[in-house]
C-alpha cells in the first residue's frame, strides 16, 4: 500500500498455504428413457421419492392374465425401458445424489424400443455437466450388441474429461455374449480409453415386481363360470369385484413376475458405498448386493478364469457370484484393461480420477499467478497437504510420506527456461496407490515334531 494520510491501517497476511478440496467421487449419470420430466436436460437427484416426482415411475406392462378351472398364469410382453427399476437397485445398494439423463418420455410420444441415436445424444449432453463420475445406461440391453459401439462413445469422453467412469454391461446370456462384449467394445482411437471402464456379469434376477395397471390387465377365462362372466372381454379391474379370490391370484401370479436386470445400477450403489464407508480407494467387490435373488446365471471358478483374466486383449470382465451362506457378492476389481499393470484396478483408476480433479481444480487459483519461485511453494505445499492427507487416510501405500508420493515443481526440476518463457508451470505428482489383494495364498506346511 502506498500510505498517504496520518493513522493507523490494518493488513491481514495469509500464513497458511491454499488447500485442495476433495471433489465427489460417486455422482453416477443415469442416461436413459423416463415416464416424464426435462428431456436431455442432466438432472441431479438425491432419493427415490425426488426420481418419481420429476421423472415418474415405471411403464406399465403389458400383462395378460389367463385362467383355466383354478389355475391362473400370467403372461407379459415387456418392455425395453428399465430406468426406474435401476433408480430402485441404485439407492437400494447405497447410492446417493445422481443425475438424471431422460432421453425420451410419454408426454412427447414415448418409443417403443430403445433408440441408440437417443442415447448418444444424452451422452452428448452429460459432457458439459462437471460433477458426475460414472456413466450407466439402464436401457442399454434392449439394444443388444449395438450397446457396445455407445459404450466405446462413453469411454472416450470419460478419457477426454478424465474426471469420470464408465460401468458397463454384458448384454445377453451364455459364453457368445462374453465374446461378443469383447468383440464389440473396442480399443478407440487412442488405445487408452479401456481403463476408463468395467464390465459387470451377468444379469440379476431381483425381488422387484413389474409395475402395471388392473384396468389394462386382459383376462382370459378358459371356463368363464369362474370368472362370473360369460365368456366376454374382462380386465383384471373386474375381476376385483366379480371374483376377489381370483382377483387376487391373478395379482400374485403378476407379482411373481420378478424384474430381471443388467447389474450396472446395482453396481453403481456399490461404488457409492464404499466410497462414503471406506473410501474411493477400496476396491468396490466382495460386497453383497441388495434386492437380488440370484443371477440369472451361476458362474464357477473355472468358469471366472477366463472372464477376469483375458490374454488377448486384457478385457477383463467382473463376475457376480452366489455364495452359500454370503448371498450374491461382486467378485471381481478389474477395469476393462485388465492387462495393464498400472489401471488394471478399477479402484486404482478411479483413486487417480479423485486425485487428478481434485487438484486440477485447486490449482485453478495459480494461473495467471507470477510464475516463480514463491508460487512454487505455494502450489507444492498445497498438494502435498492434500496427499498427506490421503496417505493418512490410507489411500497411498507407504510407511512414511515420502515413500507415499511426491511433489517436484521449480526451474531445472520440471521446467526450462523456455517453459516459463511461454508461461507454463509444469507440476510432477508420483502416488503409490494402495491396490486390492485380489488372490490371497495360503501356504501350509507339515511340522516336524521336535524332542
Amino acid at each position: 500500500m502506498n500510505y498517504k494520510t496520518p493513522g493507523v491501517y490494518v493488513e491481514e497476511h495469509a500464513k497458511f498455504p491454499p488447500s485442495v478440496a476433495q471433489v465427489e467421487t460417486a455422482i453416477p449419470a443415469f442416461i436413459g428413457y423416463s415416464d416424464k420430466g426435462p428431456r436431455n436436460e442432466p438432472t441431479r437427484i438425491s432419493s427415490m421419492l425426488e426420481y418419481e416426482t420429476i421423472f415418474g415411475k415405471a411403464n406399465e406392462e403389458a400383462f395378460e392374465i389367463t385362467i383355466e378351472d383354478t389355475s391362473v398364469e400370467a403372461n407379459v410382453v415387456l418392455s425395453p425401458f428399465k430406468m426406474y427399476y435401476a433408480m430402485q437397485m441404485y439407492f437400494a445398494n447405497g447410492g446417493g445424489p445422481c443425475y438424471i439423463v431422460s432421453v425420451g418420455d410419454l408426454e412427447s410420444g414415448f418409443p417403443s424400443t430403445v433408440n441408440p441415436s437417443d442415447l448418444k445424444a444424452g451422452l452428448a449432453t452429460l459432457e458439459k455437466e462437471d460433477e458426475p463420475t460414472l456413466i450407466v445406461f439402464p436401457d442399454g440391453e434392449a439394444l443388444g450388441n449395438g450397446i457396445y459401439s455407445i459404450y466405446g462413445d462413453a469411454l472416450s469422453q470419460a478419457e477426454l474429461l478424465k474426471d469420470r467412469f464408465v460401468i458397463m454391461d454384458v448384454v445377453g446370456d451364455g459364453p457368445d455374449a462374453v465374446k461378443n462384449f469383447r468383440a464389440g467394445v473396442g480399443v478407440g482411437p487412442s488405445g487408452e480409453h479401456l481403463k476408463y471402464g468395467a464390465a459387470y456379469h451377468p444379469k440379476l434376477e431381483t425381488v422387484l415386481s413389474y409395475n402395471y395397471n388392473d384396468k389394462k390387465v386382459k383376462v382370459n377365462v378358459v371356463v368363464p363360470s369362474f370368472a362370473g362372466g360369460s365368456g366376454e372381454e374382462t380386465f383384471l379391474s373386474d375381476l376385483k369385484s366379480s371374483n376377489s379370490d381370483l382377483y387376487n391370484q391373478a395379482k400374485k401370479a403378476i407379482e411373481s413376475k420378478r424384474v430381471v436386470l443388467i447389474p450396472s445400477s446395482a453396481i453403481a450403489g456399490v461404488y457409492a458405498k464404499v466410497d462414503s464407508t471406506s473410501g474411493v480407494w477400496k476396491a468396490p467387490a466382495n460386497v453383497g448386493l441388495s434386492y437380488v435373488v440370484a443371477p440369472t446365471e451361476k458362474i464357477s471358478n473355472e468358469d471366472q478364469k477366463t472372464l477376469n483374466i483375458d490374454a488377448e486383449a486384457g478385457k477383463s470382465i467382473n463376475a457376480i457370484r452366489t455364495f452359500a451362506g454370503k448371498g450374491t457378492l461382486v467378485w471381481g476389481a478389474r477395469t476393462l484393461d485388465g492387462n495393464s499393470n498400472e489401471w488394471k484396478y478399477v479402484s486404482v483408476r478411479r483413486l487417480f480420477n479423485m486425485v487428478e480433479e481434485s487438484v486440477k481444480k485447486a490449482t485453478e487459483r495459480f494461473v495467471f499467478e507470477p510464475n516463480t519461485a514463491n508460487t512454487w511453494v505455494r502450489v507444492q505445499a498445497m498438494i502435498e497437504n492434500f496427499l498427506d492427507q490421503q496417505w493418512r487416510d490410507g489411500a497411498l501405500a507407504g510407511s512414511k510420506p515420502e515413500e507415499a508420493f511426491y511433489v517436484s515443481v521449480g526451474l531445472n526440476r520440471t521446467m526450462s527456461a523456455q517453459d516459463i518463457l511461454e508461461g507454463r508451470m509444469n507440476i510432477e505428482v508420483g502416488l503409490a496407490a494402495v491396490r486390492p489383494a485380489e488372490f490371497i495364498v495360503l501356504r501350509f506346511s507339515h511340522k516336524l515334531q521336535e524332542a
